[in-house]
């Protein structure tokens, strides 16, 4: 074992004895006795975003801070399902080492692959394995489908599964077809607000969410970086905005406020290039 994993496996135990302590029912922290697997669901997300956003700023202090609070929220769970015997982290370690090693019989076997095709499809036919799938039996697609509605985020699932339907050919033939779909979802979306309960107008909403989803992959678009940049662009407007206003902004007219948002686009769309 190397220095550099010694002093990992150290700094591990440190931190499973630090949970441990928040955890004990004599003298723990208040908060963290009172957390659930379901309480902590928020946290896990939270967390997970901001991981990823400071990968993508590749700001190493942010990416190594974040990174541990994810991994708190990993122990956290494994003391909390420990304090109720149900697993532990032991348990989740050992599972997912026995996992890579049985999915990389390339590295842990004789296995010859000499491609990244190569191993993604190797992995592929393990992961079926694994589930009990086979080429007489294989997945449906309505299965792949489900698993990526309850795991994924929702702009993502809805790419996922647009790419399975299209993949099982249940898709429209031109480009053509989805913009009518587009206008027609509106129609209904207009209809439901004026017309229908609360939860019509969210099965309506969903519903153009989707088709505008679908229009992305036609064109070979990322929704998902499309709506996180324009959140960004919003953010970095509505600072300049504030920078600009000298008392709260309820106190300016809606002409005024919107003069002073036109400017703030445009100097964001020089700082961006996007002119």
């Amino acid at each position: 074992m190397s220095d550099s994993q010694s002093r990992s496996l150290i700094a591990l135990e440190k931190l499973i004895e630090v949970v441990a302590k928040l955890r004990d029912p004599k003298g723990g922290c208040p908060w963290d006795l009172a957390q659930t697997p379901q309480t902590l669901i928020p946290h896990i997300i939270e967390e997970a975003y901001e991981t990823v956003d400071a990968i993508r700023r590749q700001d190493q202090d942010a990416i190594a801070e974040e990174l541990g609070d994810l991994l708190l929220q990993v122990v956290l769970q494994a003391q909390i399902a420990s304090d109720s015997n149900q697993f532990t982290l032991a348990e989740i370690a050992n599972g997912i080492t026995e996992k890579l090693i049985r999915r990389h019989p390339h590295v842990f076997g004789d296995v010859e692959l000499n491609s990244v095709d190569e191993v993604n499809e190797n992995w592929e036919k393990i992961k079926a394995a694994e589930k009990g799938e086979t080429a007489e039996k294989p997945p449906t697609f309505a299965s792949k489908m489900s698993r990526y509605a309850s795991t994924l985020p929702p702009i993502a699932a809805g790419m996922k599964i647009s790419q399975k339907a299209a993949e099982a050919s249940f898709d429209w033939d031109t480009v053509d077809g989805v913009w009518d779909k587009f206008h027609e979802e509106m129609a209904e979306f207009e209809h439901a607000l004026k017309h229908e309960d609360k939860a019509a107008q969210e099965s309506e909403l969903g519903d153009i969410m989707f088709v505008l989803i679908q229009l992305a992959r036609w064109y070979g678009l990322d929704a998902s970086a499309a709506l996180q940049g324009t959140n960004q662009r919003f953010v970095d407007r509505f600072a300049l905005v504030e920078a600009k206003c000298d008392r709260p902004l309820s106190d300016y007219p809606v002409a005024e406020l919107e003069a002073i948002w036109q400017q703030a686009k445009k100097i964001v769309a020089k700082q961006t290039g996007d002119v």
